[in-house]
């Protein structure tokens, strides 16, 4: 599976604020979030769920595997997405792992392996 989903028992709201504070104590920060839904309709397009993209980014870690290769910068900074579904909150990620694949670098995995962790953790906190 290329991808960690969990539900949470939270608001849409109360699940990113949460978040936010769980990604802090991993030392990540959130560079952006993105409302989905307003961004498109601010455009005139209508979307039916509410997904709120979040950008968030590890600077010491960013740096660290930049360094090794700048294919990651494709992969950067990580999202999280959290997201409505048949009336659940759900927070998932793409996984590090499964992304780092393709840059075919085992000094690499093994960081990303981290990262994911890191990440997980964050989101298992908040359920």
């Amino acid at each position: 599976m290329f991808h960690y989903t969990v539900e949470v028992d939270k608001s849409l709201d109360e699940a990113v604020s949460a978040l936010e504070a769980s990604l802090k104590n991993e030392k990540f920060g959130v560079l952006w979030s993105l409302n989905m839904k307003e961004t498109l309709a601010g455009k005139g397009v209508e979307l039916d769920g509410d997904y709120i993209i979040l950008e968030v980014c590890n600077p010491h870690e960013a740096k660290r595997v930049l360094e090794k290769s700048p294919l990651v910068s494709y992969f950067l900074p990580c999202k999280i997405v959290v997201y409505k579904e048949d009336g659940s909150t759900k927070v998932g990620l793409p996984k590090p792992t499964e992304l780092i694949k393709f840059v075919e670098n085992e000094e690499l995995q093994a960081i990303a392996s981290d990262i994911e962790h890191r990440l997980i953790g964050a989101i298992d906190s908040i359920k």
